[in-house]
């Protein structure tokens, strides 16, 4: 879901809108099996990813034999888990939307020329999607690869995203998200949060410590398409206690709208990331 499609219904309402009629309720609970799948339930049951995505065990089971002879899905001792085949997936997208010519060699130049990390991100429901980073660290922490998806209250690629929201449809936002307590730090007080992000869309930037995960300090700027809308957003990061946000803001707040101005001019032509980003 791109930010136009927020600004005319919430994650609950997509949910519940009537569904085209040549849609494949099949191949819909197979995927919603591949997406349940992640770092607390890398193995599950039957019983488990039935619960997890709301189908009956007969259900689940037909889906998962499918795709485990497709060689998507693998078992062992009766626990399901994703098998490398589901990388071939994401990889798609990645070749087809050129992400490699078209927004790595930026991401490399901010972090050959800041070290730490950098990202950018796209908004889908309540969370972001990371579709593209470049990164030197290698500390355990909360991972933001390319497909890596994460509540967009939590980060500042979020915040920056959902600062880009119509009024109508951010007021939404507010009143269906649930913000989790990831750490002892992050807002969890919808109107808290709504104050934040207001913020972020008066300031044009957000920055974050410690709202993902421990050790995360991040600055995030809007990727902007023709209309001046945003269509997604880029951010620099590092090591909370080595970097502070005066810090980024001072050190690399102009050098990243720069760079998120060039991107925002540049997937303009390329066709399946105009459809991505909304542009």
């Amino acid at each position: 879901m791109n930010l136009s499609e927020l600004d005319s219904e919430t994650p609950s309402e997509t949910a519940a809108s009537p569904r085209p009629a040549d849609f494949v309720e099949a191949l819909a609970k197979g995927l919603a099996i591949l997406e349940c799948f992640d770092a607390a339930h890398a193995e599950m049951t039957l019983s488990e990813v039935a619960r997890r995505v709301g189908l009956t065990p007969a259900a689940a089971r037909r889906s998962l034999i499918t795709l485990q002879t497709l060689g998507y899905v693998g078992q062992r001792n009766k626990r399901f888990h994703l098998r490398p085949k589901v990388m071939t997936l994401g990889s798609a997208f990645y070749f087809a939307a050129r992400i490699d010519e078209v927004l790595q060699p930026d991401l490399r130049d901010l972090v050959r020329q800041f070290g730490d990390a950098s990202s950018v991100g796209t908004l889908e429901g309540t969370d972001v999607i990371y579709i593209a980073h470049n990164s030197v660290q290698r500390a355990r922490r909360a991972a933001a690869v390319v497909g890596a998806r994460y509540p967009a209250c939590a980060t500042s690629l979020g915040r920056v995203l959902l600062a880009g929201l119509p009024d109508a449809a951010l007021d939404r936002y507010i009143e269906s998200v649930r913000p989790e307590a990831l750490t002892s730090k992050t807002i969890t007080d919808p109107c808290e949060l709504q104050q934040e992000i207001l913020r972020v869309r008066e300031a044009g930037y957000s920055t974050t410590v410690d709202q993902l995960d421990y050790g995360i300090t991040a600055l995030a700027v809007p990727i902007r398409g023709p209309d001046g809308t945003t269509v997604a957003a880029l951010n620099t990061s590092g090591y909370t206690g080595m970097v502070t946000p005066d810090l980024l803001v001072a050190e690399r707040l102009p050098t990243l709208r720069a760079t998120a101005s060039r991107i925002g001019h540049m997937i303009q032509r390329y066709p399946i990331l105009q459809s991505v980003m909304g542009a």
